[in-house]
C-alpha cells in the first residue's frame, strides 16, 4: 500500500510544523511519499525512514483547470490513500480523477483562520482515529561527520538574523548589542543564520563583534545549516525555518514575534515566544508590524538565562 501526503505550503517552516503529522501517518501505513510546494524540504528530512520519498510540485497547483494536469501527476504516483493537509477542492477532485482509492482532506471551503497546527492536529486525529496526537517529533539525521564542523569548545548559540520578510527581522544592530551582552557573562559562539540576500547585516555584525566568536552561515545550504543548528545548544531569533528545526531538534528556541501568527510558535515545548510589552500573542498577525526597537536585548537575556 502506497500512502501519500500533499503539504500544500510553500513556506519551509509551515511544511516543517507538519512533520509530527507525517510521522503519525507512516506509523500507520508506513514510509509515505510527500509531496510539498517547498523545493528545500528535502534538505531537512532527507535522512527521515518515515519518509520514503519527498516530490517538490511546482506546478498544477494554481489553477482550478490544472486538475487534470494534477489527477495524471497524482496516476503516475500510483498513490492508495492521499492526505491532503488543505482545504482545497482542486486537490480533492484530482485525486478523485486519478482513482485514488481512499482520499483524506480538509473540510472544503474553510480556509478562513485556518490555523495550521489545530486543523492538522484534528485532521490527524480523525482520519486515524487516535486521541491527543502530538503536534511535534523528532528530525532525524545522519550524525556521521558532523562532529568535525565544531571550531571549539565554546556553548554555540544560532542566531537567526535572517527571515522571510523585514517586518519580521529584529535588526542587526540589536543582535550586535546582544553578542556583546552575552559575551559578557561567559564566551559563546554565534553562528548567524541568513540567506545570501542578508550577508550584508551579517558582516556588520562580523565586523562588530570580531571573526573569533561568530561566522555567517549565508553561504551554506540548508542541509548544511540543519546540521549546524543540530550541535548547537540554543536559537534565538526571528521567526524563520531555522526555529522550526531548532525546536523539532530538541533546543531551546526563543522565537522574537513581530508579525508573525501564533500557529508558528504554538506546537512545540521547546519554542519560547519573546513579544513586545504589553502585547498579548493573539494580537500577532502577519499584520501587526510590531516595532523591533520595543523588544531589547535585556528582555532576550531575562528570557534566556536559565538556558545558557
Amino acid at each position: 500500500m502506497k500512502t501519500g501526503i500533499l503539504l500544500s505550503y510553500k513556506g519551509l517552516g509551515a511544511n516543517l510544523l507538519h512533520l509530527s503529522y507525517c510521522h503519525q501517518i507512516a506509523k500507520k501505513f508506513g514510509p509515505i511519499t510527500l509531496i510539498t510546494l517547498n523545493p528545500k524540504l528535502k534538505e531537512v528530512i532527507n535522512d527521515d525512514p518515515n519518509i520514503k520519498e519527498i516530490i517538490y510540485l511546482d506546478d498544477f497547483h494554481k489553477k482550478f483547470l490544472d486538475i487534470f494536469k494534477l489527477s495524471l501527476f497524482f496516476k503516475n504516483l500510483s498513490l492508495d490513500n492521499i492526505f491532503i493537509f488543505y482545504p482545497s477542492l482542486r486537490y480533492f477532485l484530482s485525486a478523485k480523477l486519478a482513482g485514488i482509492k481512499k482520499i483524506y482532506n480538509y473540510p472544503l471551503f474553510n480556509k478562513k483562520n485556518l490555523h495550521l497546527v489545530d486543523a492538522a492536529k484534528k485532521f490527524t486525529e480523525k482520519c486515524l482515529n487516535i486521541n491527543d496526537c502530538p503536534t511535534e517529533t523528532k528530525i532525524l539525521i545522519d550524525t556521521k561527520n558532523i562532529e568535525q564542523l565544531k571550531k571549539n569548545n565554546l556553548k554555540k548559540i544560532i542566531l537567526g538574523i535572517g527571515s522571510s520578510g523585514p517586518t519580521t527581522k529584529w535588526g542587526y544592530q540589536n543582535y550586535i548589542k546582544l553578542i556583546k551582552k552575552l559575551n559578557e557573562k561567559q564566551k559563546f559562539y554565534f553562528y548567524l543564520l541568513c540567506g545570501l540576500n542578508e550577508n550584508d547585516d551579517a558582516k556588520k555584525i562580523i565586523q562588530e563583534v570580531g571573526s573569533n566568536c561568530c561566522e555567517s552561515l549565508s553561504n551554506k545550504n540548508i542541509s548544511e545549516v540543519r546540521n549546524y543548528i543540530f550541535f548547537s545548544d540554543i536559537y534565538i531569533g526571528n521567526d524563520s525555518f531555522g526555529h522550526h528545526i531548532s525546536s523539532q531538534m530538541g533546543k531551546p528556541s526563543f522565537i522574537i514575534l513581530l508579525d508573525t501568527p501564533r500557529a508558528y510558535s504554538d506546537y512545540s515545548v521547546h519554542q519560547h515566544r519573546i513579544l513586545p510589552p504589553n502585547v498579548s500573542i493573539d494580537e500577532i498577525t502577519h499584520d501587526s508590524k510590531f516595532d523591533p526597537g520595543s523588544i531589547t536585548e535585556e528582555m532576550i537575556l531575562e528570557k534566556v538565562k536559565k538556558f545558557i
